[in-house]
């Protein structure tokens, strides 16, 4: 779709009032006018209960794989899991600096510290490269479903899987979970980047033996050419981010493994203790999987919201107008420039976006200049450090304490509230190098003593 006529965008701003202060690259908060009851959005649904259940036993038949050749998972039994963690100060921070008490407990989940590549995309991503991975080894009749799957870590499938390819666009931490996996099993792995993804990510990479190709583009130019090498080679396998259901069932295994740990943590989610979760949002796959899952075990119990940097809203402005991939920030004169760059993706996945559109609660926006105080701030109060675009989730609260009183209402959770649960998806930061840290919370600093002045 090219750049929209004036006149048309004239009719789409008086259709969509919030598309103004879209385009202005204002915050927003946008509730979903589409969201249906689970049982009537289950219906709509591509996928179901039965896919994330394959998706679970196959990381389960994996990880003696996974517990031999990345000793940090030994401990976990080879499942890649991070920790759940009560954020009581950073509460206490959020509820000053935006003048707003937030109505019960708020929660943490470290996707940021997952183990292997240190992002939510080690959830997706690896997955998918297993999945690749098995099947190519049940055709050539080198394993059977009774195996101990250590036996991957062997110089027989290593050699079997030099044969073969795999290539992805990324604007960084899908890369790195694609690239360590397959160079692991032994594939030939190549990692298209766009101009947004860190140098310390590409470096990363290529200490892995992963061939990494950088763009000027964005990262629609660099998942293009991703393709395009993968359908000139038939011994090459592309990761669609922006069409994959298996990466997509990946992250939907996150849900089970979240609900054992509210369980040990003796946390009760229920129609009078609701669950609400905060999704930083790309092209779409790691939250729309993730919120997925936990549609399926919580159904009208759980809220999810999606958070996306003000410089690259493609999500929400995909589900604004109903048109999903069919149209790109750049159609509406947005730059989609961010520091967030895990999140620069202009163009959404619409797989993601109609699959998800029945259960979403909402989406909202976020500017750089937050993303860094928030970085700062949680530094200093809980002393987690993330990357800046593992942040965006932290303002929701705030945002639907203050601006989501129609939803509240309108789902009979205004009284509930106090009892509820906010979980904020930190979805990464720990590999990030100890130098780009100091100068992200340094420029959260200066951006924090700036509006104080």
């Amino acid at each position: 779709m090219k750049e929209i006529e004036s006149k048309e965008l004239q009719k789409w701003k008086d259709k969509y009032p919030l598309l103004k202060k879209l385009i202005s690259m204002d915050e927003v908060f946008w509730l979903n006018p589409n969201v249906v009851d689970f049982h009537t959005g289950i219906k709509k649904s591509p996928l179901n209960h039965k896919d994330v259940r394959d998706a679970e036993e196959r990381l389960k038949r994996f990880a003696p794989f996974i517990a031999k050749v990345f000793p940090e998972t030994k401990e976990m039994n080879g499942l890649i899991e991070s920790p759940l963690v009560r954020i009581p100060a950073m509460k206490r921070s959020l509820e000053q600096a935006y003048q707003q008490p937030i109505l019960g407990e708020l929660y943490l989940k470290c996707d940021s510290h997952l183990p292997i590549s240190g992002s939510i995309k080690a959830r997706g991503g690896i997955y998918e490269i297993l999945k690749h991975a098995e099947e190519l080894a049940f055709q050539h009749q080198l394993l059977t479903l009774q195996d101990d799957y250590s036996i991957l870590d062997s110089d027989r499938f290593r050699t079997f899987f030099s044969h073969y390819s795999i290539a992805v666009g990324s604007t960084g931490n899908l890369g790195l979970s694609i690239g360590i996996i397959s160079a692991k099993l032994g594939f030939n792995v190549s990692v298209h980047m766009s101009s947004d993804a860190k140098q310390w990510k590409k470096d990363l990479l290529r200490s892995k033996n992963v061939k990494v190709i950088e763009y000027e583009a964005d990262y629609s130019k660099a998942v293009e050419e991703g393709r395009i090498q993968a359908s000139n080679d038939p011994t090459c396998y592309f990761v669609d981010d922006e069409n994959s259901h298996d990466l997509f069932l990946g992250y939907a295994v996150a849900a089970s493994r979240l609900k054992k740990q509210l369980e040990e943590q003796e946390i009760t989610i229920d129609e009078d203790h609701p669950l609400f979760v905060y999704l930083p949002c790309g092209v779409g796959g790691g939250p729309g999987g993730v919120a997925f899952g936990l549609k399926l075990l919580y159904q009208d119990n759980v809220h999810c919201f999606f958070a996306e940097p003000t410089h690259s809203p493609c999500m929400l402005l995909g589900l604004m107008t109903g048109l999903h991939d069919k149209v790109s920030v750049q159609d509406v004169g947005i730059d989609n420039v961010t520091d967030a760059d895990g999140l620069a993706v202009g163009r959404p996945s619409g797989f993601v976006g109609k699959t998800i559109e029945p259960f979403l609660s909402g989406n909202y926006t976020v500017s750089d200049e937050q993303l860094y105080k928030l970085l700062k701030e949680l530094v200093d109060t809980e002393g987690i450090h993330l990357e800046p675009s593992a942040l965006a989730g932290m303002i929701g609260p705030s945002k639907l304490c203050k601006e989501g009183i129609e939803y509240l209402q309108q789902h009979h959770l205004t009284e509930k509230m106090s009892k509820g649960i906010h979980i904020v998806w930190g979805t990464g930061g720990s590999m990030v190098p100890e130098e780009m840290r100091t100068k992200y919370y340094e420029k959260g600093a200066k951006l924090a003593l700036e509006k104080q002045q």
